[in-house]
């Protein structure tokens, strides 16, 4: 149920369209191309199992949870508040 001017099922719109980006910003995200041996941060050996899961992986387990948790998760609020329009 939308309310205003919107037509019903926009709000569904709205979450559909959220979702889809944020799954073409992970895949964005993937590695691409071949696997390195060594972890490109540490120089550590990167387990074979890992290289055959994620094709084009540059980095051992350790380093990528650590650029895992500087990865900003910028949300985009799709409907916005005035407040937020204003800045």
């Amino acid at each position: 149920m939308a309310g205003g001017w919107a037509r019903d099922g926009a709000v569904q719109d709205q979450i559909d369209d959220s979702v889809n980006d944020a799954v073409a910003a992970a895949r964005a995200r993937l590695p691409k191309g071949e696997s390195a041996e060594y972890c490109d941060i540490c120089g550590e050996d990167i387990p074979e199992k890992r290289r055959l899961a994620i094709p084009g992986v540059r980095t051992c387990v350790e380093c990528q949870s650590g650029k895992d948790r500087l990865v900003s998760h910028a949300a985009f609020n799709r409907r916005g508040s005035k407040d937020s329009q204003l800045r």
